[in-house]
Order: C-alpha cells, then structure tokens, then sequence
C-alpha cells in the first residue's frame, strides 16, 4: 500500500491538482481500494474534528501579523537598518538579507512571508549594486526558511497540535537551532564571499552615529516578538492568544510609524483569508487522509518494514532522515508535515527519541524542501521577485544553505540538548 499511495500521491501532484485536493482525493482512493470500512461516512466527523480546535487560531492571527509588518512599510525600515550593520563584512548585503528574515521570522510565523517580504526589498539593491544574483537570491530563499523554525511558528503550531506536544515548549526548542541556522547562513556566505570576493558586490562601512540610529528601526519587531513570546512564558496567554496580542501591536506600532490605511487593512485581510483557506485545507484533507491510511493499516505496515530493516535506532533515525529529505524533493512541506507526521512520529517515540526534539529535527528537513527543486516554494517566492535570469540561478544560489542545513541535521542528531536545553532548562 505505501508503494501505491506514494505513486498516485505524486502522480496527482505533477497534474499541479491543489494539494488540499489531492489529500482528499487519496483518502477516498484508500477507502475504496484498502479498506474494508466505509470510512468515507466518517468525513463529516474528521472535518469537523480536524477544523474545531482552539490552537488553529493562531495560523491566521499569524498570518496576519506578517501581512500588516509588510504592508505597513516595517519590514523594508527593518532592512535598511540591518544594511548598516551588516554590510561591512565578507558578502556585503547578503548578510542583511539573512538578518532581516531572522528578525522577520521572530513575528511572522511563515516561510514564505517571510521570503517574499525579504526578496521584495532586496532584489532592487542587489541589481543596483551588482550583487552576484545568484548567491544573493539563494540567501534570500534560505534564510526566508526560518520563519518555520524561529517562534512563532505556524508549523510548530501544527506538528503540536497533530502530536498533542507542547507548543510553548516546542517553541522554545527552536529558538537555539534557529538562531544558530540564521548563523550558519551567515558564515557560510563570508566564507564564500572571503573566497570569492567578486560574488559579495561592494562593502559599505557606515558611520557609527548612524548605526547607532538604524537601531531605533528595530525597536518594533524586537518589541513584538518580546510581547509574543513574553505572554506566553509569563503564564499571561496561551499561543493563540498572544497571536492575537500580537496583531494588535502590530497595528499600534504600523499607526504610530506610518499610520494605517484602510487599502493596508484590506490587502492585509484578503492575504490572510487566502493563505490560511490554503493551510485549512490542508490540514483537513491530510486528517482525513491520515484517518483512512491508520485505518487501512499504513501505520503497522510502516513499522513492520521498518522492524523488518533490521536495523539499530540510530540507523532507523537515518532511514527516516532520507525518506524525508527524498520526498522534500517533490511535496509541498506543509503537506509533508500533515501526511507524515501521524505515521512517523509514532515509530520515532517507540525508538525512544523525543518527541519535541524530532519536531525541530523535522523542521530542519522541512526547511531544506524549501529550497530544494522542483517544488522548493521559497525558490518560486523569490524568482518571483526579479526582474530578470532564470530559476536556475535561484537553485544553484541556494546550495551552500542546504549544504548548512545538513550540518544543522548532523548538529542535531549528535548534541540533541541544542533542542532539548532551553526547554528543560526554563520548565525545571
């Protein structure tokens, strides 16, 4: 049955059928084909179940807070004074590409947002000051992938309520690794640029004095992810709630810096409205999927072929890793996460590994489907944003980032209390 699901999984996808579609579609193949039930009388229930839960909530306000920060004009003062800071060292601008979508990532919640927020403002300067594209867009693509990783986090959110974990503590979880992914993008591009200079474009030094001013422009994003994450760790808001806190500080910061229009409400509103329908149905259509796949069976017949490996944890761990690093290739990752999840995570937590430490670990192999071919989203977003070249230069630019998420995946799998510290340290 795994051959089967899998084959007409990505047959469907290659039709380019919306992927919300594509689950439902597969669920009912499996009911009709695999199951000796009706499951298909239980899809009122599953929908139902799959939509009413308190903790969705938050995908929307999140949704929203990203879309206000752009709308607003922040992010583009965000990245002007990054700019100042940054581009002094090996690689010039491409380091404030990365800052801007780590600082961006602390309120957005979403992958894409984020790249598209960061590619936005950027691509004009890399034309305007002869940037390698290539290089610069990969930057862009890569580091608009910690917006799954850095909290808040729209996918956190979900792999928790799909595995009934934690999310204030997955939360926390992802802090370090986010912020030492954001680091190795960093380094990977001044070790590149120190080799290659002509791949950096021109190095700018700026006046301390107004480095020193460029600091008042992050005041708001780093005000925003303090109120966020503080509500939530103070006891004061669960997740959701602080999502909502959140916008509302949005809009306070977005009329006090560049006042509010009723045109920034309205786009602001339309983009969250088509984003999370996309996510909804998704997560939907995978529960139903997921329902009729337990069903059948999928579940034991996954463990068994795995047992039947033979093999040790650690090696089933690396099966694991290559499974979703070979599917990253070709489904979308939200998708990935909602499909994979209810069948994987239960084998991992029978393996003995932690369930909040194998979430992060997903997230990094999450945030390489981003950025790799042929459906890597955050390559679209950002080839999206030029005016001129060929995808090819957004993947080709994009290689070194992977290559630093595979350490990170390696960083991960030797010294799990990168995960597991920050939480056990403020929950003991």
């Amino acid at each position: 049955m795994i051959t089967y699901v899998s084959v007409a999984l990505l047959g469907l996808l290659s039709l380019s059928i919306p992927v919300g579609i594509v689950l439902f579609l597969l669920g009912f193949g499996v009911d009709q084909f695999f199951s000796p039930f009706p499951l298909i009388r239980g899809l009122g229930q599953m929908v139902w179940s799959a939509s009413n839960s308190a903790t969705l909530i938050a995908i929307p306000f999140f949704v929203l807070l990203g879309e206000i920060l752009v709308r607003s004009g922040i992010a583009r003062r965000t990245y002007s004074a990054l700019d100042r800071w940054f581009s002094w060292l090996p690689g010039g601008l491409i380091h404030a590409n990365v800052a801007t979508a780590t600082m961006f990532s602390a309120t957005s919640g979403s992958s894409v947002a984020t790249a598209a927020t960061v590619a936005t403002v950027a691509m004009p300067q890399a034309e305007r000051l002869g940037y390698d594209q290539r290089l610069f867009s990969g930057a862009i693509a890569a580091g608009g992938t910690l917006g799954i990783m850095i909290p808040p986090s729209i996918n956190l959110i979900v792999y928790g309520f799909l595995t009934q974990t934690s999310i204030p503590q997955l939360f926390l979880a992802g802090l370090l690794p986010g912020l030492l992914l954001a680091l190795g993008f960093l380094m990977m591009t001044a070790l590149i640029c120190t080799l290659r200079p002509e791949l950096g474009g021109e190095r700018r030094l700026f006046p301390l004095g107004d480095m020193i001013r460029a600091l008042a422009e992050l005041l708001p994003i780093v005000a925003l992810f303090t109120i966020i994450i503080g509500t939530i760790y103070r006891g004061w808001a669960t997740p959701t709630e602080a999502a909502a806190v959140g916008v509302a500080g949005a809009l306070l910061i977005a009329a006090l810096t560049s006042g509010i229009r009723w045109e920034m409400i309205r786009d602001a509103l339309l983009g969250t409205v088509k984003v999370t329908a996309m996510i909804m149905l998704v997560v939907i259509g995978a529960s139903f999927l997921n329902f009729t796949l337990a069903s059948a069976g999928l579940g034991r017949e996954l463990e068994d072929f795995l047992a039947g490996l033979g093999l040790t944890p650690f090696w089933t761990l690396m099966v694991i890793v290559m499974i979703y690093i070979v599917l990253g290739f070709f489904i979308e990752t939200l998708s990935l996460m909602v499909v994979t999840i209810p069948i994987i995570v239960p084998v991992v937590i029978e393996l003995g590994y932690d369930p909040i430490w194998f979430g992060i670990l997903m997230i990094v192999l999450i945030e390489m489907a981003l950025i790799t071919p042929p459906v890597g989203l955050n390559l679209y977003v950002v080839q999206g944003a030029r005016s001129s070249g060929s995808m090819s230069d957004v993947m080709v630019g994009a290689i070194p980032y992977v290559i630093a998420m595979l350490v990170m995946v390696a960083a991960l799998i030797a010294i799990p209390g990168l995960a597991l510290w920050l939480p056990a340290t403020l929950s003991g």
